[in-house]
């Protein structure tokens, strides 16, 4: 492939459906797992900008996603490989900076973009542990009496959104209707109250487990028990589980055989989520929407 001209123009305009199939093949050139569905699932629920080259084609995607009227977060960043230092990735983010500045933002960085995030206002949170996997042996996780998990029914959707947005300190009431369109779920019921939850979807060429949502509770066996189902009844199935450091489930996913592939930083800017310190989200929805 001939190397492009870096004094070529890039033009920025709006993500529309029509760039899901050059989407898709731009993740698949960093090496993403993304599939053109997961593709329009972000479109759906999320709107943001495409970088395109002087022929028109596709050479860099961000995304926004946004929750209520205060908050976004924002993800779905690539650039081309052949393209990349051309200050591409930087003039996305200034773009949706400028979009959505007067919310809180909220983004996923690796290591390399990190500095970029700082310089534009962004401050650390935490870091987040990727853990994937097929061979795993998950144990009988025991609930407190009076617990149990059960499938989640469609009168549910209000309350696990209401949970969602209490762990997550983000206003889920939007993201949960499509969310449970294309995905599974497990509800924690205590004495008929749905106290928590998990997701089971496809995702790239495997399935995802998220969110998690749950109280704490000794050994964090709740979030335990909600994760050991959907591994349980996938055995063999590549899966993967995004969960924040700070809540200590890596070992223990380690442990079943869902090793440690990558971390990226939670970064936030105008401030940071307010979550309810009652509920804790112990695995992401995904690293574009937390």
């Amino acid at each position: 492939m001939p190397r492009p001209n870096n004094h070529d123009p890039i033009e920025y305009r709006a993500f529309t459906l029509d760039d899901i199939p050059a989407a898709h093949a731009l993740s698949a050139s960093v090496k993403w797992r993304h599939r053109a569905d997961d593709w329009r699932f972000a479109a759906r629920i999320g709107s943001g900008f495409a970088a395109v080259d002087s022929e028109g084609a596709l050479v860099g995607t961000a995304l926004a996603f946004q929750f209520g009227t205060d908050a976004a977060t924002l993800g779905m960043f690539i650039v081309a490989p052949e393209h990349q230092r051309r200050g591409i990735g930087r003039a996305l983010l200034d773009r949706l900076r400028a979009k959505f500045d007067s919310r809180m933002l909220l983004v996923h960085a690796s290591n390399e973009g990190r500095p970029l995030c700082e310089a534009r206002g962004f401050a650390y949170i935490d870091t987040v542990h990727q853990h994937q996997g097929a061979a795993f042996q998950p144990p009988l996780v025991s609930l407190p009496p009076g617990e149990r998990l059960r499938p989640i029914g469609a009168k549910d959707t209000p309350r696990l959104a209401a949970l969602a947005s209490r762990a997550s300190g983000l206003d889920r009431t939007e993201l949960m209707p499509p969310l449970l369109d294309i995905a599974s779920g497990i509800a924690l019921d205590r004495d008929g109250e749905l106290i928590g939850f998990a997701l089971f979807r496809r995702f790239g060429d495997g399935h995802v487990i998220g969110p998690v949502i749950a109280p704490e509770s000794p050994g964090q066996s709740r979030a335990k028990a909600l994760i050991s189902y959907w591994l349980a009844l996938n055995a063999g199935m590549f899966v993967r589980v995004d969960t924040p450091l700070r809540y200590g489930l890596s070992s223990w996913l380690e442990g079943l055989g869902l090793p440690l592939v990558d971390t990226i930083d939670q970064m936030a800017a105008n401030g940071k989520p307010s979550s309810d310190a009652t509920l804790v989200q112990f695995a992401l929805t995904s690293q574009a929407v937390w």
